[in-house]
This record gives structure tokens, sequence and C-alpha cells, in this order.
């Protein structure tokens, strides 16, 4: 699936989720039953009001819901479907790859604030990478000098400062001196 970027496509990609699952015969209830959410968590995906549709994994999850894919998905958006990936290279052919890090160092978080509603709310337990660096409109937890940690949407950075975005979708600037670790968001595991 293609990146999008505006609201306008946010709630194509939403009504292309909405025809798959009346397709399917289901109700908003019975769809979010089955990936393990509310009616009204699926019926926020479906309004264009969560971008982790675009993330592949969360795709799969709601697609698969409702007996369907991903590539239906791009298909209802008239785009073409994403071509399965080449398995790894193996033996000699993985020659020169660099080393990924030990499996399984990943962490949880469970969120105990709105401060990211409607990306995340109270509630939600945030899978995250250690000193796995996030992409722009990606979760990020930052861990502070200070003992804090917060949650964030990272935008960007600079030599000082690294640009987030958090309640109200306000910018913030945070001192680089002042974080002691940043990471990834891998996954949002709504409960």
């Amino acid at each position: 699936m293609p990146r999008f970027e505006s609201d306008s496509d946010a709630r194509r990609l939403g009504e292309a989720l909405a025809a798959l699952r009346q397709e399917a015969k289901l109700s908003q209830a019975a769809a979010g039953a089955a990936a393990g959410m509310t009616s009204q968590g699926w019926g926020l995906y479906e309004a264009g009001k969560r971008p982790g549709l675009f993330r592949p994994d969360v795709q799969r999850r709601l697609t698969s819901a409702i007996g369907s894919s991903p590539e239906d998905l791009a298909l209802r958006l008239g785009a073409p479907a994403v071509a399965a990936p080449e398995p790894p290279p193996s033996g000699l052919e993985a020659r020169g790859r660099a080393f990924a890090g030990p499996p399984g160092r990943t962490r949880r978080l469970q969120l105990s604030n709105d401060d990211l509603a409607p990306w995340a709310a109270s509630g939600v337990v945030l899978e995250y990478e250690p000193e796995r660096w996030p992409r722009r409109g990606q979760g990020c937890v930052i861990e502070m000098t200070d003992g804090e940690t917060r949650v964030r949407l990272y935008e960007g950075a600079d030599a000082d400062a690294l640009m987030v975005r958090g309640v109200d979708g306000v910018e913030e600037r945070i001192d680089r001196a002042a974080t002691r670790r940043v990471s990834a968001v891998i996954a949002r595991l709504d409960v």
C-alpha cells in the first residue's frame, strides 16, 4: 500500500474498509470484535480518524477480521495490489547485510492519558523497540534524562532538537541533550 498523507486519503482508505466490511455483511460491532476492539474503535478506522490504517500490520489485522486482505483493500482504492515480498537471502547470498540485533528486544508501555487521542488513547498498549529510530509520522517513546517518559508522534530532528507532535497536534521541540533514548513504536495494541 502506498503511504497516504492527507485527510482525504485517510477518509478514502476508511471508506474502502467500510465497503469490504459491508460486502462481508458484518456490522462494525462484529468486525471490531473479530479484530479484538470495540465497534467505536472500528468506526474510527472507517471514518479515517486513525492514521494507523496506513500501516501494513494494521491493514492485515483489520482486513483478516472481515475475511479479506490488504490486497483487496488496495484494489478497492484502485491502487495496484502489492506483490508478495521476496524471501530474505540465506547462506552466501546474505553476505554483507547489516546485523539487525537480537529478536525480542521489544518493550511495552500502557498509556495512562489521552494526550495522543485519536492516534492512541488511555489504556492502549504500545509496543516499542529501544534504539530503533522512528520515521516521520510514527509514534515514538522518548526517555528523558530526568526519568520522564514521553510518547509523541515523530516529525523530524536536527542537530539540537527533536520535533514531535503531541496534544492537539501542536509541534514540540525537545532538546536532544535532555533525552536519554528515542525508540520507535512498532505496534499499538488496542485493549
